[in-house]
């Protein structure tokens, strides 16, 4: 059963019923066999319209949907969380911040467990402030590194900490970058991603509220970062990192960049650029699954 979902949890299997709270869905209420135990590829990402618009995109890239046509929401019943499916795609929103989607893949990876679902990947897709690299570019995660640049997450589990890997699936990655190169179409990297707790200081932003270190200080920290092989800054590689290896699930991230952190802390692109430049992983993705599926 190496390629189906583990769940680091002996207590689940003494329930009659598993209620996932925040998707409004329950083991006691849903098939959920019937409903996703085709899924091979799941995308999370933190916008609700934006996994609406991936689901949309797929769809037509796999010839499953008519022009226009309308997908649900299969988490409809509460206003957390997203989720769309088409074929054997999965598309769920995660908000914003390692508590939310921590929350949120709690109950993924049951979800597909409960599902009997096997040969899973699931690909986190989002933006994220680049650090030495041009606005636009696509970054593909090899490791999620904390704000002192380790590649680990430390939680506070029943008050004792708790240390936890972040590595990402190296083959993916490299299949992913692969799948860029023929693309052609934009500039993309494999690099290690930090995972900060906060979009102001944690990130070293001069725009906050609250800043109480100058410029030279910002910069020197970045310019470290970026010596450590840090090339982008979001807020949930890590959690995403570790709990997909806890679970035995292939996992990446592929982030665009929405501006050079050496260059200044405040996004100023024209909104159609930004438009453009949040679908490039969008395009990744759909190419890798395409692929993946054997249809290229």
């Amino acid at each position: 059963r190496e390629n189906f979902i583990h769940l680091c949890n002996p207590h689940l299997e003494k329930m009659k019923e598993d209620i996932l709270y925040h998707f409004a869905l329950g083991t006691g209420t849903h098939d959920f066999p019937t409903l996703f135990g085709d899924v091979k590829f799941v995308c999370v990402g933190g916008s609700p319209s934006r996994m609406k618009a991936f689901i949309a995109y797929i769809a037509e890239e796999l010839g499953l949907g008519s022009p226009g046509c309308d997908y649900p929401n299969i988490c409809a019943g509460t206003d957390r969380y997203a989720m769309y499916k088409v074929g054997p795609v999965l598309s769920v929103s995660h908000g914003m911040g390692i508590p939310s989607i921590s929350i949120m893949l709690h109950e993924l990876i049951k979800l597909l467990y409960h599902a009997k679902c096997s040969d899973i990947t699931i690909i986190r897709i989002g933006t994220s402030g680049g650090i030495g690299l041009e606005p636009g570019s696509v970054v593909i995660t090899r490791q999620s590194v904390d704000a002192t640049f380790k590649p680990q997450l430390e939680q506070v589990v029943l008050g004792k900490k708790v240390i936890r890997s972040t590595n990402l699936d190296e083959q993916l990655a490299q299949e992913l970058m692969q799948c860029s190169k023929e693309i052609g179409q934009f500039n993309t990297v494999i690099g290690n991603t930090m995972c900060t707790l906060d979009f102001y200081e944690g990130q070293g932003r001069l725009d906050g509220a609250i800043c109480l270190y100058d410029e030279e200080e910002k910069l020197q920290y970045l310019k470290n970062a970026y010596e450590s092989g840090v090339r982008n800054i979001e807020m949930e590689s890590s959690v995403f990192a570790a709990m997909c290896n806890l679970s035995g699930v292939k996992a990446a991230v592929v982030c665009v960049t929405l501006l050079n952190r050496l260059e200044g802390d405040q996004i100023s692109s024209p909104h159609d650029v930004l438009v453009e430049y949040q679908q490039r992983p969008q395009k990744l993705v759909g190419y890798f699954i395409k692929k993946s599926l054997g249809k290229v």
